[in-house]
């Protein structure tokens, strides 16, 4: 009888009858990987003993998005402890049928802010370029479910192209973030072509690859394919670890690759409950990333899309997160705690408040331990000195802003009024209806005012 895994240990994989006659060549190649991918509930319970709970999920997954697995992740999962988190993160559950009064199917409003088919462009100087639609594994809580899965869609060569047209002709763009799906489940042909052709544009200074390969594949992570990368730096690349038990050693020697061919890797990972919504868990993990060269970038809430209510932590824990991560640990080793908006309204980071109060004279901030102090402002200072400098160096027109930024370049009369508020609706009601307003009352009055000036100077120069 074979020994039970303790929470943490992994087997090899060909303790796993569905893969024990697969060569170490085979289990390295990542076009095996990608072409043996656990799809069927029968070649599940080969590798994992299902509870009803999980079987009634993978049935209903193609209502949701499929199973699809590959054979490097399936062997992180304990086969016998349904809180293992590689396979929280894997299996289908039947919950995820279930829709919540707040989802959203496509929660970012990323098909609102496109205006080409494949490009998001909601930000002023970057855009989102989706090469793909397909993902080496569906993460049971994808924001993207409502066209991950879609099998046979490969992205056309036209769109790709219309795509870089589009970046090509609006000189404002300076970084394009190449995602998915899954950026780099492109073979290495497509990918040096969209890296070359985005190279070739003057004013696209960095390109950034969304990846979850490193976690759930490594082997995709060539000599090859850094070699490629090397080629059109600066490229940097994000991946996706949410706990340090996928931190393998396949996982770091994908990782170190990648960094040792001049490629910045950064870290985004989503708090999930019974996952890692911890303080520990998510420190370690933190550690662990810095240790291998790897940024924690951002924490992220867990988005409102349709069918992931049961992964979703309050934004409190996020934020207890991060105040238990600044001060208490090196600063690189602490990310960006982000939500992304529902609606379009974009990444919003959120910290633990700092600021007690605040005068014009001192403002009094505490710091993590909740020794509070006071920082006396400057007296005499004078905003704007280096601008003059330096606009004689740069071009410091190009950096415009928008928005609360925006605000604080202008006048103090300047507001930001939302678009659909009641009283501005009711304004347009009144012009309609031809009510007399008290502001037409008052122009009518400066203007009869007016007139009885000039109608004096008149008569005094007579």
């Amino acid at each position: 009888m074979q020994t039970k895994l303790k929470p943490g240990e992994r087997r090899h994989y060909r303790e796993i009858e569905l893969w024990k006659d697969i060569t170490k060549e085979q289990w390295d190649d990542w076009h095996w990987q990608l072409t043996n991918t656990i799809k069927t509930l029968d070649d599940l319970k080969k590798v994992v003993n299902l509870t009803e709970e999980e079987e009634e999920g993978v049935k209903i997954s193609l209502q949701t998005i499929p199973l699809n697995i590959t054979p490097y992740y399936a062997s992180l999962m304990n086969p016998d402890d349904v809180r293992c988190p590689i396979r929280m993160q894997s299996v289908p559950l039947s919950a995820e049928i279930m829709k919540s009064h707040y989802d959203l199917e496509d929660p970012l409003d990323e098909d609102e802010d496109s205006p080409v088919p494949g490009i998001t462009h909601r930000y002023p100087d970057r855009v989102l370029f989706l090469v793909t639609n397909q993902c080496s594994m569906y993460c049971r809580y994808c924001t993207r479910r409502r066209f991950s899965g879609q099998v046979g869609m490969a992205v056309p060569k036209k769109q790709l192209d219309r795509a870089i047209d589009y970046i090509r002709n609006n000189e404002e763009i300076r970084d394009v973030l190449l995602s998915g799906g899954d950026a780099l489940l492109i073979n290495d042909k497509i990918l040096e072509y969209i890296l070359s052709s985005l190279r070739d544009i003057p004013h696209v200074e960095i390109i950034r690859i969304g990846t979850r390969a490193p976690v759930v594949f490594p082997q995709r992570i060539t000599t090859e394919l850094c070699s490629i990368l090397k080629k059109y730096h600066p490229v940097w690349l994000n991946t996706h670890f949410n706990t340090s038990i996928e931190l393998t050693d396949e996982a770091k020697e994908a990782c170190e690759k990648l960094v040792n061919a001049g490629v910045p890797v950064g870290n985004q990972s989503v708090i999930l409950t019974g996952i890692n919504d911890s303080v520990p868990i998510m420190k370690k993990l933190v550690h662990d990333l810095v240790k291998i060269r790897v940024r924690p970038y951002y924490i992220y809430q867990c988005d409102l899309s349709e069918g992931i209510s049961h992964f979703r932590a309050p934004i409190s824990k996020g934020l207890e997160i991060i105040e238990s991560l600044r001060g208490h640990t090196s600063g690189y080793a602490v990310p960006t705690f982000v939500v992304d908006a529902p609606n379009g309204g974009g990444k919003i980071a959120l910290q633990p408040n700092y600021i007690i109060s605040q005068s014009p004279e001192k403002v009094v901030l505490r710091n993590y331990e909740g020794v509070i102090s006071s920082y006396p402002e400057i007296k005499h200072y004078e905003s704007g000195t280096a601008d003059s400098y330096f606009s004689e160096v740069y071009d410091l027109k190009s950096y415009d802003s928008t928005g609360v930024s925006k605000l604080l370049e202008t006048e103090p009369s300047k507001s930001l009024v939302p678009t659909n508020l009641r009283r501005y609706k009711l304004r347009e009601r009144y012009k309609e209806e031809g009510a007399e307003t008290l502001k037409d009352k008052r122009e009518n009055r400066d203007v009869l005012k007016q007139k009885k000036i000039l109608q004096a100077q008149k008569t005094n120069k007579c």
